[in-house]
């Protein structure tokens, strides 16, 4: 039975006459200033906190310690912080069990399976149907490691479905070790490979078409320097049974990788030939090359081509998505035999709409879809999803039955000759349908996940926000049905804006409903950076483009103050990563804009990023130092370097952990430095750094629990916002 929210709690917005006080925090022990200075094109940049970026100094250590006693000093403290906790825990273990990242081989289909009963999700097996009552565990990393500090990054079945290839990884770090398991037994079959995964590069496989053997990427091991251990992947060739440092290189810098190539391995078709798609960093250019045992890559295309993505028919055919000349994408098809620069001549099937491909690199199967004679094409249209559906000449065959404001984000052709896709909407939980092509219909399965709480009372808002120049930023909000649009309610809004990733509709959660039931509005705007209006929205967004990210949330922002939504003093921001970045920017530029601000493993200093350890893979999104115009625009936005005193800045929450290999924690250490000695205000900034977690991938259940609790304390305290369990019968 679903239990509405509010039948165990009582959660209440101060009166409008008036909120309540936060918490007092005491202010911080002042951060020692060691100014060193550059010169970046005759211009000389001032660095004051320099000195905390060595995580080995035992100064940084205690100053970071001390952080952390502030922070959990505040928090700990609060009321509603403990009682919230064990409210979320509650909820997050009253959720069902359910499957996501489904991957079809043989007559077997694989799937990560999260139980709340357990830290880590699992990898498990189902029948050719996909039929939940069938499933069987493959690996339990809650077995591997009792503390939950041990995670899969990926895995990669065989073609026959008997074997499967796993990294894992612990701490968060992301720092990954391959090893290969029988399905059957569960017996390890092969020697553990060390360094095929890191942080931003990633890491990939594709198995022979004999099932003994695959293609996989590789890092630099403990023999070379340090500074060069995330960088430089290649592609190795690896025999089951054989030693690991004997596997030959099959892509390489001879072939055209450079040190910041990301490569993905596609082999679903289980082929003789395996497709390599070659990222430069993380800006979105792509090279594509044919792998074939006993033969040297062949190259498909070039990076001026933009073709961006590719995936494998079983007709041994290669479908990829070009932005050549049409910004919006169209799809090619290249068949064999596969030439150099193949790709580049090969003919358009599906021509550029008028709405937008939606693409994700990492796909496992890559994309588009291609099953039993046709070809499932996604598109994007300010956020929510449709999915076309061609046959393999391009030719219309209808759509994907999707509700509005909803996400799709897997397609998984089963061996039945059907096909499984999934829904997500803010407001609606993950759930697959399963898609009868000859009749054309879709039908509920029981791969659907269920919530304890009900979002039968909340509605979906669609607004347009204009930035300064004249664009028009779509915003999706999230409230219950009758909330009066008086400014009384408190608001959170969510933005990325970067690295082409769209905001698309995604389920909220328990967390978020407790934010709800306390009169909040929640809030995500589709802001330039990412794709969702195309990839034009997306170069908007980056390298000298980069301040249309920061205008456009800014307008969202003073949008939904103006109709309304809500109020200053009742708004706060959420952002992370990138999203961090964001709200660096915005707390520089617009420091009276929030209320309150949470920002997670932020990057701030943008002069000195492409230093950190995946910093270079950024430089085709961010920019780099060496290029004087894109300095120019990185320091006229580097949030580090725009803190400015006295200013009354709001209260801020800054998240961190030690082991991230995507953000360096001394993005967060530096930043919350400059802004502890700049504000004039009584408002807190505090900085928390996890130990034990990276940039949030592999986090246990409970360490998710405690980031949320420790959010929605925050937010409580810092917008007067009383919460307060209510008493038992």
């Amino acid at each position: 039975m679903k239990l509405r929210l509010g039948s165990s709690v009582v959660l209440c917005l101060a009166s409008a006459t008036g909120l309540a006080s936060p918490a007092v925090v005491p202010p911080p022990a002042a951060t020692p200033v060691d100014t060193v200075s550059d010169v970046y094109h005759g211009t000389r940049v001032a660095d004051p906190y320099r000195w905390l970026e060595n995580a080995a100094d035992p100064r940084v250590e205690a100053w970071s310690d001390a952080q952390n006693v502030r922070a959990r000093g505040y928090l700990d403290a609060l009321a509603m912080r403990q009682p919230l906790a064990r409210e979320l825990t509650r909820l997050y273990t009253s959720t069902s069990p359910y499957y996501y990242g489904l991957v079809a081989r043989g007559e077997r289909v694989f799937a990560v399976y999260r139980d709340p009963a357990w830290q880590q999700p699992l990898i498990v097996v189902l029948n050719a149907a996909a039929e939940p009552a069938s499933r069987r565990t493959v690996l339990d990393p809650n077995a591997l490691d009792t503390n939950g500090l041990t995670a899969f990054d990926w895995f990669v079945p065989s073609p026959d479905g008997t074997l499967i290839a796993v990294s894992l990884s612990r701490n968060g770090s992301e720092d990954g070790t391959l090893h290969v398991y029988e399905v059957d037994s569960g017996r390890e079959v092969d020697a553990p490979i060390a360094h095929v995964q890191y942080a931003t590069a990633g890491g990939s496989l594709a198995w022979t078409s004999d099932n003994r053997g695959f293609w996989y990427t590789r890092y630099p091991g403990t023999d070379r320097p340090e500074n060069e251990r995330h960088f430089n992947v290649q592609v190795y060739r690896h025999r089951l049974g054989a030693d690991a440092a004997d596997d030959p290189v099959a892509l390489g810098r001879s072939d055209g990788l450079e040190p910041i190539s990301e490569v993905f391995l596609l082999n679903a078709a289980g082929q003789s030939a395996v497709l390599a798609t070659v990222a430069r960093g993380d800006g979105g250019q792509a090279v594509h090359y044919v792998l074939r045992d006993g033969h040297a890559p062949i190259q498909l295309s070039r990076y001026e081509d933009e073709m961006v993505v590719a995936a494998q028919g079983p007709d041994g055919a290669i479908y990829a998505v070009s932005r050549k000349g049409s910004l919006n994408g169209r799809v090619v098809k290249l068949s064999p035999p596969f030439r150099r620069d193949g790709l580049r001549r090969a003919p358009t099937i599906v021509a550029e709409a008028a709405v937008s491909i939606l693409t994700n690199r990492a796909s496992v199967d890559g994309e588009p879809t291609v099953s039993d004679g046709r070809l499932y094409v996604r598109y994007i249209d300010g956020g929510p999803t449709t999915v076309r559906i061609f046959d393999l000449t391009g030719k219309p065959l209808g759509q994907l039955p999707l509700p509005p404001v909803a996400a799709n984000s897997e397609i998984v052709p089963l061996r039945t000759g059907d096909l499984l896709f999934d829904v997500e909407s803010y407001i609606a939980p993950l759930k697959y349908l399963r898609y009868h092509p000859a009749t054309n219909q879709a039908e509920p399965t029981a791969l659907e996940q269920s919530s304890p709480v009900s979002f039968d009372d909340t509605e979906v808002v669609r607004e347009f926000a204009t930035s300064r120049d004249g664009t028009k930023i779509p915003i999706s909000i999230v409230r219950r049905k009758g909330t009066p649009l008086d400014g009384t309610s408190p608001l959170l809004l969510y933005g990325y804006g970067g690295f082409g990733i769209s905001e698309v509709p995604k389920f909220v959660g328990p967390a978020w409903r407790l934010w709800l039931d306390a009169g909040g509005t929640y809030a995500a705007v589709g802001i330039r950076g990412g794709s969702e209006y195309g990839e034009h929205w997306h170069r908007d967004g980056m390298l000298t483009r980069k301040q249309n990210v920061f205008d456009d949330f800014a307008a969202a922002a003073e949008h939904l103050v103006a109709t309304h939504y809500t109020a200053r003093e009742r708004l706060a921001m959420l952002g992370g990563s990138n999203g961090g970045l964001l709200m660096g920017a915005l707390i520089t530029q617009h420091p009276a804009l929030p209320r309150a601000v949470i920002s997670v493993v932020g990057v701030y200093d943008m002069l000195r990023v492409e230093l950190d350890p995946n910093g270079q893979f950024n430089t085709t999104e961010f920019g780099t130092v060496r290029d004087e115009a894109q300095f120019r625009a990185l320091l006229a936005y580097s949030p580090y370097h725009n803190v400015h005193k006295p200013i009354v800045y709001p209260a801020i929450l800054m998240l961190t952990g030690a082991t991230d290999g995507r953000v360096n924690p001394l993005q967060s250490r530096k930043f919350a430095a400059a802004l502890q000695a700049a504000s004039v205000s009584d408002r807190p900034v505090l900085l928390w750094t996890d130990k034990t977690a990276g940039h949030g991938q592999g986090s246990s259940l409970a360490k998710r629990i405690a980031e949320r609790a420790d959010m929605l304390a925050f937010l409580f305290d810092q917008l007067g916002m009383h919460w307060a369990p209510k008493p038992g019968p």
